[in-house]
């Protein structure tokens, strides 16, 4: 039997959202209105909470017609005209571009997140959250989970009331989010992944793509796809050292060759994880086994 080339097989090419949606009594979405082949449809963003102004969890990236989005879906679908506040999972612009453009428009909301000073410039100040913080919203409550490996201030925030997670940028709802080889750390990762499959979970509100309704499955899933991906990064330097892109090439043959960057990117990150492991040697741009 032929070895699988991958494990997860669905993809962000050719979804759509609706520009809002209420998803449950507590949680509604506004679509971010930024689609791209890493974004997907776009940036999920949340109104978490009942009664009055709920929480704004992430801002999108700053695309001008946004506040106008989250305006209708604040009357339409909460009752509300202003965002209590705004929490955010990370510092990447698809998340955090919109926080000033979100004020300019509804005023000087507290914006809070796991601060990373080197990227959290978003014109205004940003408020600490702690790794292990509570949040407490009407009629809600949301603990703060380290999440790094993505990036090195992911905080996913975990919905008391509903056993849900808002997974940011660590699980997507189609397809399998990119590890940047410069800033996250796919140890790391994995270490969270594994962390999130002890939480009592039924639902997985991701940053991009549908909502997830079977978490544990998925969460497992994506450990299986970075496993295999491992072996095959393996499988590949049997014969003898190679540069990245050759890695690609051999790994990557359902992707587009458009994606190739991307994929290089997570495949750096594999070898960095082995070399931390001492399994795989670089030199002169070449990786080869230990």
């Amino acid at each position: 039997m032929e070895a699988p080339q991958r494990i997860v097989k669905d993809s962000m090419i050719g979804l759509s959202m609706p520009d809002f949606a209420r998803l449950s009594p507590r949680v509604a979405t506004v679509l971010g209105q930024n689609p791209g082949p890493f974004t997907g449809p776009g940036t999920n963003t949340y109104l978490v909470g009942i009664d009055g102004a709920p929480l704004l969890l992430d801002t999108g990236q700053g695309v001008a017609i946004y506040p106008e989005k989250l305006a209708a879906a604040l009357k339409a679908l909460c009752d509300s005209a202003v965002p209590a506040g705004i929490i955010l999972t990370h510092a990447h612009p698809d998340h955090i571009g919109g926080v000033k453009q979100v004020r300019e428009r509804f005023g000087a909301l507290d914006a809070r997140k796991l601060p990373w000073p080197e990227r959290d410039s978003v014109g205004a100040p940003i408020t600490c959250i702690p790794r292990d913080a509570i949040i407490q919203g009407e009629g809600v409550t949301l603990k703060a989970i380290f999440t790094p490996g993505h990036a090195p201030d992911h905080l996913c925030y975990y919905l008391v009331e509903e056993k849900a997670l808002f997974t940011g940028d660590v699980v997507l709802g189609a397809g399998t989010t990119v590890i940047p080889d410069d800033t996250g750390d796919l140890g790391q990762y994995l270490d969270s992944l594994r962390r999130l499959l002890e939480l009592d979970l039924e639902t997985i509100y991701p940053a991009h793509g549908p909502t997830i309704r079977n978490p544990k499955e998925k969460i497992r899933e994506y450990i299986a796809h970075r496993e295999l991906r491992e072996r095959q990064v393996m499988a590949a330097l049997a014969d003898g050292p190679h540069e990245v892109m050759v890695l690609v090439k051999r790994i990557y043959v359902d992707v587009p060759e458009h994606l190739h960057q991307a994929a290089a990117s997570s495949v750096r990150s594999h070898l960095k994880k082995l070399r931390n492991e001492g399994r795989v040697v670089e030199h002169e741009n070449r990786w080869g086994l230990t």
